[in-house]
């Protein structure tokens, strides 16, 4: 038997993080595309800011306790974590410069549009008399000036919160002494201010307006400098469960110590006094490499506000409402309509509406028995958690997964935890050592002929607000041996149940990992010279080695594989006797591209698969995922229909080079945007059934 090649070289993969920072390059040079509205440029640029902002948060602050540790161990690329770090560095401090000017250039262009964000030097002294009148009676009463020489030991200030330090010279000792004031900006007070005008829309930033009024907090002092200054800290704060008496009290102490964690970068404005960053570094510890000097705004991520300005719709690109879902046209009954089909949900150009509307109906439905569900990330003031907390009330039994440990949402999904418990719902938070990253709903009902179940298995999150932004696929289902597996999962996470004897569905981490594998080998087997093979693939990230590997043989064996990546991709692309057949390309449009889609053709004999799981280690090792086929014909041809559309995108497609950099896909000829093709098909679906469009009619009224 012929020994597998290894395809074990450095030089066969790239580094994670600088990977991560191409993805986010792609998204800035969609806020540098001057074919878009300005608003919408903006928009983008905030994305950058706040992309980097969880960037630094997790994987920087991990690279950085590494190197305090002195781990030296290389990554797959062959990267020990010092000079991930020098990287790191090199990169966003040339991404920083880009992005400075164009947030610059698109605010001059603002200004001619009617929208003015204006610097100090700007101000009329009609408007200066007006901003300080607005400082002395919104801003001062809520601010607390903490001057730092004098507190022992220092207080905690919060990461991502904009800071005016200030350098005072005080003489109330008899001898000037030189002071470091900083005025944290609370985030309860607006971060722009708005100046009246009949002409246009004149803005001023919060701190601008603070600086120009320090001097009514220190009369009797000389100010001698200031500057703005944002801190990011280490939010990669583990949990460790199996010590953990009480997982809800931990997740809670894990959110309040992220914000006594260190500085991993400081972002300060140009050319700042010497005194009082000197004085920083040595306060922060932090390293010069680690200091971002911005000529503008420090928190890009406010942009967002600028960007969503009621009016103005000549500068953003026109609303894509959402639409009723193709299969769901002519069902007024969305249980005998599931018990005779499936039913695929795309957003989100069809609505996400059905999936909210079922799971409220099913509340108050007297023949509905139970509800099992998983939430990962929802939103604030989630219909969804409404519906489950009904459901309880009206007594169902009622079931939920509530993942303590979806960074940056501990807080909110505690507070669901609670809501839940006390409207009588079972919560439970997981298997221990393991994220359930999975998406999944169970619905038990009492039908006229038997108990069916009915699920709803999806690559996105339960989150009706995001189900807008995203681009995500669901599947609505009564298939027995389909949600006879997902109840025996919801068994698992309960604890009643092990992780063997699946029809249909695939488990990460028991033998997702595995699936995947024996698939792409498959393909290697029956693949021919006549016939070669085709695995096409359509997933947020690649990063596991396995799996690259896996793919590196498939490419070698003459196996055709088009994956379409929308982040990092560790695989290296287009290389002689190892991935010349390996094409890799990355979509960066209006919505983010959240849907995992996996097809292999399998000689003939195609079959389609749906995932919550990347292609990541921590999808396939350390979390609960799951994976599941597609069977009825009618959501192959379509879902094999979104995969073409997807691979023919040259508009907002970039190709991914053997050296890691990206190209725009471009054609001469025609031009393909894949985004826009989905929508104007689900408009035009729309509009062929106007008269049948589909409504949920809830059985009983909620028992109030």
């Amino acid at each position: 038997m012929k020994a597998k090649k290894k395809f074990n070289t450095p030089d066969l993969f790239f580094n994670r993080e600088l990977s991560w920072l191409e993805f986010n390059n792609r998204v800035l040079h969609e806020g540098l595309d001057e074919s878009l509205p300005l608003l919408e440029r903006l928009k983008f640029l905030s994305i950058v800011s706040s992309n980097l902002d969880e960037f630094f948060m997790v994987r920087v602050a991990g690279l950085i306790q590494q190197k305090a540790a002195d781990i030296r161990k290389r990554d797959k690329s062959g990267l020990t974590p010092t000079q991930q770090l020098k990287e790191i560095s090199e990169r966003v401090h040339k991404m920083m410069e880009i992005h400075t000017y164009a947030v610059k250039d698109i605010l001059d262009k603002l200004k001619e549009q009617g929208i003015c964000v204006l610097q100090k030097k700007e101000w009329t002294i009609k408007q200066r008399a007006y901003l300080k009148n607005y400082f002395v009676n919104t801003i001062l009463p809520v601010l607390t000036p903490l001057s730092m020489q004098d507190l022992e030991p220092y207080p905690l200030l919060h990461g991502r919160q904009i800071i005016v330090a200030v350098a005072i010279e005080s003489e109330n000792s008899g001898e000037p002494i030189k002071k470091i004031i900083l005025i944290p900006v609370p985030g309860i007070l607006d971060r722009f201010i708005k100046v009246s005008s009949e002409q246009s829309l004149n803005i001023a930033t919060i701190e601008d307006v603070i600086s120009d009024n320090v001097n009514v907090l220190f009369e009797n002092d000389k100010i001698i400098g200031s500057v703005f200054l944002r801190i990011t800290r280490d939010a990669d704060v583990q949990v460790q469960e199996d010590e953990a008496s009480d997982l809800l009290n931990m997740i809670e102490e894990a959110v309040l110590e992220r914000k006594r964690r260190g500085a991993v970068r400081l972002a300060i404005s140009t050319n700042p006094d010497p005194f009082i960053k000197n004085w920083l570094v040595e306060w922060l510890n932090i390293e010069s490499d680690s200091i971002y000097e911005i000529n503008g705004i420090l928190d890009g991520s406010s942009l967002m506000q600028i960007a969503n300005i009621p009016g103005f719709e000549k500068l953003k690109i026109p609303d894509w409402p959402p639409q009723t879902p193709l299969d769901l046209f002519d069902s007024q009954d969305i249980w005998q309509k599931l018990a005779n089909q499936d039913v695929m949900l795309f957003h989100p150009y069809e609505s996400f509406e059905p999936v909210v509307n079922l799971l409220e109906e099913a509340a108050v439905d007297p023949n509905v028995l139970a509800i099992k569900q998983t939430l990962y990330r929802t939103s604030s003031d989630s219909p969804i958690i409404q519906a489950l907390k009904t459901a309880s009330e009206n007594g169902k039994e009622v079931t939920v997964l509530v993942e303590l440990k979806a960074r940056f949402d501990e807080a909110r999904n505690i507070n669901w935890a609670r809501q839940l418990e006390d409207a009588g719902c079972h919560v439970i938070y997981g298997v221990s050592g393991l994220k359930t990253h999975a998406k999944a709903m169970l619905i038990i009902r009492r039908d006229s002929d038997r108990i069916r179940r009915y699920a709803h298995l999806a690559t996105g999150n339960y989150n009706e607000k995001t189900a807008r932004l995203y681009s995500d696929i669901g599947l609505l289902t009564s298939d027995v041996d389909l949600t006879s597996d997902i109840a025996a999962f919801f068994n698992l996470l309960t604890g009643s149940s092990e992780m063997v004897g699946w029809s249909k569905l695939t488990i990460a981490p028991t033998n997702l990992r595995k699936k995947i594998e024996e698939l792409i080998e498959r393909e290697i087997r029956v693949s021919t010279p006549d016939k070669p093979g085709l695995i096409m693939a359509k997933l947020n990230s690649l990063e596991d080695k396995k799996i690259c590997q896996a793919l590196y043989r498939a490419s070698s064996a003459g196996v055709k594989i088009l994956l379409n990546v929308r982040g990092i991709c560790c695989l290296r692309p287009g290389l002689k006797n190892v991935s010349e057949n390996i094409e890799v390309v990355s979509i960066v449009d209006r919505f983010l591209e959240h849907a995992r889609i996996f097809s292999f053709s399998n000689g003939g004999h195609e079959e389609i698969y749906m995932s919550s799981a990347d292609w990541m280690g921590r999808n396939l090792d350390k979390r609960l995922e799951l994976l599941f086929p597609v069977t009825q014909t009618k959501l192959l041809r379509r879902l094999k229909s979104y995969l073409k559309t997807f691979f023919s995108d040259n508009t907002k497609s970039w190709k991914m080079i053997s050296d890691g950099s990206y190209k725009r896909k471009t054609d001469k000829n025609k031009k393909v945007r894949a985004q826009e093709v989905f929508y104007k098909e689900a408009v035009k679906a729309a509009e062929l059934n106007k008269q049948t469009k589909m409504k949920f009619i809830p059985i009983t009224k909620p028992q109030q």
